[in-house]
């Protein structure tokens, strides 16, 4: 015998005359600000587009409650669909919501491994049966795996379990070969959910609606707020359900864009999971490599999503595949840069080479020389703030600061005086420069003077190790990216990697299509470390060894 609907009553209604309204004062609304659409003043009604949804789907309107997005719509089934202490079968991973859901409910969740291939309908079935479960939720396709269950898997459940509710959760359903909705609605304990927020493209939105018996949605309509949804979203929302054609357009842009991001994958030692929704799960291998993909995206611009806390997915990035050409081109070029690159690219002054005793020092007597007193907490706060890429400049800056403004040449002789006074001979080779990786080209994007730099390459026994620099004047100052794209082009590559330790640094790398590495040694203020971080930095390390030893390993 069917368990009964847990139904803690009627939904919200307010009662309303039969005939004709010419002055609502029901409902305590206000008036709508001057030059705004009147019809905001008043209570959203989403019969409209729950009709428009019914006839969509061929099922009655009283089938059909429009929520807050489908995730609204889930959340109250906890609810209204199970009873307190009740049991739900996850097939994990899964949308991460629904266990969140179970949670708030105090409602069971019993759990089946479902990693990929064949929906596990026998587990599934033993599971729901060994805690007498009131709900099974299907995902399909499922999230974040992009896995699906048949038809003939929803068929089979509903047979053997006649009590319990199947929620069939098609948020992306309109990318699958094979939709379960329309079987799912012909079953008598099946409740469907949906959303405007994927293939429609609407999350902004936040418009889902759920479909099945009429008792049970009266159940959902009765748990939630009268008016989940505003006038402008339901409004939106009728019109482009109205017009499959972007939506289908859509669908197929994404398809192909699947095929081509897991040929890519493939192609970069990765094992994309097979996939029937708008995103790629991809294992990288471990939980590292997973990291420093996500990271190294992360610096190019591009946010995918991690699980370094799930036990089966720290290895895994879920990456949405993008509907345009364009932006699909960005990401397969952004995966070839993080996983195979083709140069590493280095500023010189903090990361190569320890200027504390030779640039830091001529701005610090620069500055006594002119009657000002600075320390290297002054222009290291300096240099966070950006636009800091030429030491003669930013010595200007600190001296004006303090009320002292001198022509840049008068900075400019006085700084290289006290360089060629011999600070340039104090400068030291930082431990990178003992583990530099062999096989890839090496290049200096530096704002140093050609002529500063060649005398500390030839000092430190390194003019050979570097096939191209690019120096103050031969192309604009970081944080343009053009100094970037000036070293690309002489080494004849496209992806690269750059080490730098300044936000000029980060933006410049960022703006080529570089990867920015970024090194704050121990002791760096907080400010500037998180200056580095906001400019885009992919990583932060203590010094350069650690950024690109943390990150060399997982070159294909």
């Amino acid at each position: 015998m069917s368990r009964p609907y847990r139904r803690p009553g009627a939904a919200y209604a307010v009662p309303r005359p039969r005939g004709p309204v010419a002055l609502r004062l029901a409902d305590n609304e206000g008036q709508s600000p001057p030059g705004i659409d009147p019809s905001l003043a008043r209570y959203p009604d989403a019969s409209p587009l729950q009709a428009d949804l019914a006839a969509r789907y061929g099922v009655a309107p009283e089938q059909v409650v429009v929520t807050a997005g489908a995730d609204d719509a889930l959340g109250r089934a906890f609810t209204a669909l199970v009873p307190p202490r009740g049991a739900v079968v996850l097939a994990e991973p899964t949308f991460s919501m629904l266990r969140r859901f179970a949670e708030a409910a105090d409602r069971r969740v019993a759990s089946v491994p479902w990693r990929d291939g064949p929906f596990p309908v026998a587990e599934v079935v033993r599971q729901a049966r060994a805690v007498d479960a009131d709900a099974v939720a299907l995902v399909s396709p499922n999230n974040p795996t992009g896995a699906v269950a048949s038809p003939a898997d929803l068929i089979a459940l509903h047979e053997a379990l006649p009590d319990t509710w199947l929620w069939v959760d098609a948020a992306y359903g309109e990318f699958a070969r094979t939709d379960l909705t329309p079987i799912a609605l012909r079953l008598p304990r099946a409740v469907v959910f949906r959303t405007l927020s994927k293939a429609w493209g609407l999350a902004g939105l936040r418009v889902g609606f759920a479909m099945g018996p009429v008792a049970a949605i009266a159940a959902l309509r009765a748990v939630g707020g009268p008016y989940p949804c505003s006038t402008p979203s339901l409004r939106l929302a009728r019109q482009v359900v109205g017009d499959d054609t972007a939506m289908t357009a859509t669908v197929e842009a994404v398809a192909r864009g699947r095929e081509r991001l897991s040929r890519t994958l493939t192609e970069l030692g990765a094992e994309p999971a097979p996939s029937q929704a708008n995103f790629v799960l991809a294992r990288f291998g471990s939980p590292s490599r997973a990291s420093w993909v996500a990271d190294a995206l992360a610096g190019l611009g591009l946010a995918v999503r991690a699980f370094p806390t799930v036990a089966d997915l720290d290895d895994a990035l879920r990456i949405t595949v993008p509907p345009s050409l364009d932006a699909q081109d960005r990401l397969d070029e952004a995966l070839r840069t993080a996983l195979a690159p083709q140069a590493l690219l280095f500023d010189v002054d903090g990361v190569l080479i320890d200027t504390t005793a030779s640039y830091d020092a001529a701005i610090v007597a620069t500055a006594s020389e002119l009657g000002v007193t600075l320390s290297s907490g002054n222009i290291a706060e300096r240099r966070a703030r950006g636009d800091a890429n030429n030491d003669w400049v930013v010595c200007q800056q600190l001296l004006a600061s303090r009320g002292v403004v001198r022509p840049l040449d008068v900075v400019r002789d006085a700084f290289e005086a006290h360089m060629d006074g011999g600070l340039w001979r104090r400068e030291r080779a930082l431990p990178i420069l003992r583990a530099l990786p062999e096989g890839l080209p090496l290049a200096l994007v530096t704002g140093r003077p050609r002529r500063d730099l060649e005398r500390t390459l030839q000092h430190l026994d390194l003019t050979d190790r570097f096939a191209v620099s690019v120096c103050m004047g031969d192309a604009p100052a970081k944080p343009s990216p053009q100094p970037v794209v000036r070293a690309l082009e002489e080494l004849g590559v496209q992806r690269a990697w750059m080490l730098g330790d300044t936000p000029d640094d980060v933006v410049a790398a960022r703006q080529a299509g570089v990867v920015p590495l970024a090194v704050a040694p121990n002791g760096t203020a907080p400010a500037s470390v998180d200056a580095l971080w906001r400019a885009g930095a992919a990583r932060v390390a203590a010094d350069a060894v650690q950024a690109l030893q943390g990150a060399l390993p997982w070159i294909r």
